[in-house]
């Protein structure tokens, strides 16, 4: 018996990294606001999303390894194949611009992180950033997954912040099962963060990480239980973090009535007389830490996304020399999202980082259908299609999120 639960826990860690590190790295700076700004402006009403959302991205994600697996190839390669090129070429516009928009955020929390500790933007910006580039460019697959895994389990730190937050647990948990009064959906800010929490959480740029990740990673279909179990971990892990994100500023910011803040750190800032300076450590460094991450992960996935697309070498397996288009994308984005952080004024930062997880949430129906009409193909999944249930979760958000975007944008036409 012990034998064979050994051998399945060597298993699943020889496959770990793939969706442990794309759920984890949806906690992002851009992310950490959101939920920061969800607790702040509307306490524990917003916790009622975090269930569905875990489901979704359970499902959406396991889509993503499973063609990974079977197909062997990324998402837009096998949207590039089965859709045409014009139909792919479209797309990675708005993904390379979404993606950006998501980039600039992590700088934004980068230097908002070190700001707290007295760091101008003007340095931790250009270091950073010079450091990520170095760590993916000059680094191979296995030796940046390890630092990315690490870097995953740092997030725990915001369940430390949460707890030292001393909340209401009854209220939490209630607000986690209970959905908001009806007068709720007739605001048109908090439909908007609702979204903009679906975004954040289910990120378009996340299933074309994943899949390509998978597949540099040579996972086969006999290792894809293990595999599973990795991105079922990994969504579990990251939505409990972002439930003690918004359960620490709604404990602290939104009950001593701070309301909205105006950049990430200003929760951190904000918890050190309410939670005191632990608290404050943790959430600043948990915040340094996440938008670092993220600002490795996600010009590399746009950087994955494009050349597949393409159909051009793409892999940090892969010298310079060999993938010359992958690793100038990459260093192009990298260079230009801490570039847009120095020159922006501080004042739009914050509109700036809600407005891209917005978008993330806008562009995620298109994905998931995509990705729906690729997976429901016996030729292409053979005995791996999905199932009924799959298909009425994935579908399901698909609507929900496509009925709130219409929703708020029929809220921001005039006279409504």
């Amino acid at each position: 018996m012990w034998k064979r639960w050994r051998i399945r826990i060597l298993l699943f860690l020889a496959v770990l990294g793939p969706g442990f590190i794309t759920a984890n790295v949806d906690n992002d700076s851009g992310g950490i606001l959101t939920y920061s700004q969800a607790g702040a402006q509307y306490g524990y009403t917003l916790l009622w999303t975090i269930l569905p959302i875990t489901l979704a991205l359970i499902v959406v994600q396991e889509m993503c390894a499973r063609m990974g697996v079977v197909t062997g190839k990324g998402l837009s390669d096998l949207i590039r194949e089965e859709f045409g090129l014009r139909l792919t070429f479209v797309l990675m516009v708005l993904l390379v611009l979404v993606n950006y928009t998501n980039v600039v955020t992590e700088f934004i929390g980068i230097a908002g992180s070190m700001h707290l500790f007295h760091v101008t933007k003007f340095l931790s910006v250009p270091v950073c950033a010079a450091l990520v580039w170095f760590m993916v460019v000059r680094g191979n697959y296995k030796s940046t997954e390890k630092v990315f895994l690490v870097a995953s389990v740092v997030y725990i730190t915001y369940i430390f912040a949460g707890v030292l937050s001393q909340p209401s647990w009854h209220d939490a948990l209630l607000a986690t099962v209970k959905l908001p009064r009806q007068s709720a959906w007739s605001d048109k800010a908090y439909i908007y963060m609702a979204i903009g929490i679906v975004g954040t959480t289910i990120a378009p740029w996340m299933q074309f990480y994943l899949q390509s990740s998978i597949v540099e990673k040579g996972i086969r279909v006999k290792d894809y239980a293990a595999s599973r179990l990795d991105v079922v971990v990994g969504s579990f892990f990251t939505d409990l973090v972002a439930w003690f994100i918004v359960v620490a500023c709604a404990a602290t910011l939104y009950v001593h009535g701070m309301g909205a803040i105006q950049a990430a750190a200003d929760a951190a800032e904000a918890m050190r007389p309410l939670a005191g300076d632990y608290a404050f450590i943790l959430f600043a460094f948990g915040l340094f830490n996440a938008s670092v991450f993220a600002a490795s992960i996600l010009p590399l996935s746009t950087a994955y996304t494009v050349c597949e697309g393409l159909g051009v070498e793409s892999g940090v397996d892969k010298s310079f020399r060999e993938a010359p288009f992958f690793y100038w994308l990459y260093t192009l984005l990298l260079v230009g999202g801490a570039a847009t952080v120095l020159l922006l004024p501080n004042a739009q930062l914050i509109n700036f980082a809600i407005l891209s997880q917005v978008l993330n949430g806008v562009l995620l129906p298109v994905i998931i259908i995509l990705m729906l009409l690729l997976i429901n193909r016996h030729d292409l999944m053979g005995d791996y299609k999905n199932s009924i249930v799959w298909n009425v979760i994935a579908w399901s958000t698909s609507i929900v999120v496509i009925g709130m975007t219409l929703v708020m944008l029929w809220g921001m036409m005039p006279g409504h």
